[in-house]
């Protein structure tokens, strides 16, 4: 197996985590995009919401990740009891996550899903593949909520489709290769093509936020339905 090396340093992130809800046991924010959800091995790469909050919450620890460039709602168990009954949460998938998304081009359908398997290939790293054979199931529902022109300073028109997207599965990168194996990669994704179309390559930002998140209070088996809107 070859060593996997990670070369990526991360800007500094100037935009701050936005803190949605708290209690004594949990806390969910809007992570900005640009910032780790954990702190890398390079000391360069201190900065990330884990390091941020702990700060403000000892003792706080991720129960999931949001990509580097992803937006959008996080939720953070405030001790080790939390944590336990949250991850149950989401390993036993009892957790909804819905993500806004600009993809390239436009869809020919209005909704469907994207069966593939993903693995990781070292040769590769950081890319995730498709693979039948090793990789592991994941399954993703997009349904389209319109289709659009933007349009470019050179005067040319870029087709976007605005879609949501409902991963079943939550292995990493899934939304960002299944956009790209449908056609359609997620505008702004420097891996998996989003870059490509011509005027794409100055885009701003990943276009992917986490909008919606839905799971059951651990204390008190509430449902909580959080919602935060796309910046784009």
């Amino acid at each position: 197996m070859s060593k996997i090396i990670d070369t990526f340093i991360a800007p500094p992130c100037h935009e701050q985590i936005e803190i949605l809800y708290q209690d004594e046991s949990l806390v969910l924010i809007n992570k900005p995009t640009g910032l780790l959800s954990l702190s890398g091995k390079n000391p360069q790469n201190l900065d990330s919401v884990h390091h941020r909050l702990v700060q403000q919450f000892p003792g706080c620890t991720l129960i999931h990740r949001l990509d580097f460039g992803t937006s959008g709602l996080m939720v953070i168990a405030r001790n080790k009891a939390i944590n336990a009954a949250l991850c149950q949460q989401f390993s036993q998938r009892t957790v909804t996550k819905v993500y806004s998304a600009l993809l390239c081009g436009h869809l020919a359908d209005n909704e469907g899903v994207i069966d593939a398997a993903i693995v990781k290939d070292p040769a590769l790293f950081p890319l995730m593949s498709i693979c039948a054979i090793h990789g592991k199931p994941a399954r993703s529902g997009y349904q389209v909520i319109e289709r659009f022109y933007h349009e470019l300073e050179d005067g040319t028109s870029l087709p976007l489709t605005r879609v949501q997207l409902t991963p079943e599965t939550g292995r990493t990168h899934q939304l960002r290769i299944h956009c790209q194996q449908l056609g359609h990669p997620i505008l702004g994704c420097d891996l998996y093509g989003g870059l490509l179309l011509p005027g794409t390559e100055r885009t701003p930002r990943l276009m992917l936020h986490a909008s919606e998140l839905h799971f059951a209070h651990p204390m008190t088996e509430e449902p909580i339905k959080a919602h935060h809107a796309s910046p784009f």
